[in-house]
């Protein structure tokens, strides 16, 4: 196959869904587990109904749910379907990735960035906590390997201190003048890890991005009054989406939102 580029391998593309949906899989273990300070190896999944163990029969992604209809072999609990949708996303997660790459190592890099997105977005919806096991070693493994996404590494050491600042700046002053926390230090270490992958233009446009999706949500929460003014929300559960935007279309935003303010513009 030398020669052949990757993306023209013959079954590469079910490889990856198929990858893809087992890396979901474990996905869903790590946004239940992680947060609850379980291990992720032991013991094996079990129903949360009866607490039966659940045979490989039935952890097979997506499938066994369709099977099964959406129910536990022995209790009949229902099972949520978030489960099979994350293994879906974590199909989409490494196909999506290998589109927009040019090799398999730096579809390695956005694949396992997209899943640690998927992971941050759920535990802080969940748990309003982002664990420091994905942001602090994101930050290490985004200087490592943001050279193969096209970030300078120079470039992501400065975006992990723009981003981290940027939101611990944030942070203070909401403390200063409204004498509450508005923000806790889960968001800023997540901030450093995307700095360190997308380099210090990626956080600033995540960090633009999340806001305006986070406002945009509380508004409509507003509207129908299912919040008020001093509703907290989890900013990591918008961070970690805008993020993922940033990293598949990153250069062709960042050139968009610079035309907005060229002089023909106005």
């Amino acid at each position: 196959m030398n020669g052949i580029p990757f993306k023209e391998i013959p079954g590469i593309w079910i490889l990856f869904a198929l990858l893809g949906l087992c890396l979901g899989s474990f996905l869903n273990v790590v946004i239940y587990r992680l947060p609850r300070d379980l291990s992720l190896w032991r013991p094996g999944s079990r129903c949360p109904g009866c607490g039966t163990p659940i045979a490989p029969y039935d952890n097979v992604p997506v499938l066994s749910y369709l099977l099964l209809r959406g129910r536990c072999r022995k209790c009949q609990i229902p099972i949520s379907p978030r489960y099979p949708a994350v293994e879906l996303a974590g199909a989409a997660c490494l196909l999506v990735s290998a589109f927009v790459s040019d090799g398999l190592l730096a579809t390695t890099v956005r694949s396992v960035f997209l899943l640690a997105m998927v992971a941050v977005t759920l535990i802080d919806l969940d748990h309003r906590i982002i664990p420091d096991e994905i942001s602090l070693s994101g930050v290490v493994l985004g200087l490592i390997v943001c050279p193969f996404i096209g970030v300078p590494r120079l470039e992501g050491l400065i975006g992990a201190v723009v981003g981290a600042g940027a939101l611990l700046g944030v942070a203070m002053a909401y403390r200063a003048i409204r004498n509450v926390a508005g923000m806790g230090m889960g968001d800023v270490k997540l901030a450093a890890m995307l700095g360190a992958f997308l380099g210090w233009k990626g956080v600033f446009l995540t960090i633009l991005l999340g806001s305006l999706m986070g406002s945009v949500f509380g508004i409509a929460l507003l509207a129908n009054r299912r919040a008020t003014g001093r509703t907290a929300l989890p900013f990591g559960t918008f961070l970690a989406p805008a993020a993922g935007v940033v990293l598949l279309a990153g250069p062709r935003i960042w050139a968009w939102y610079l035309g907005l303010f060229r002089p023909e513009t106005f």
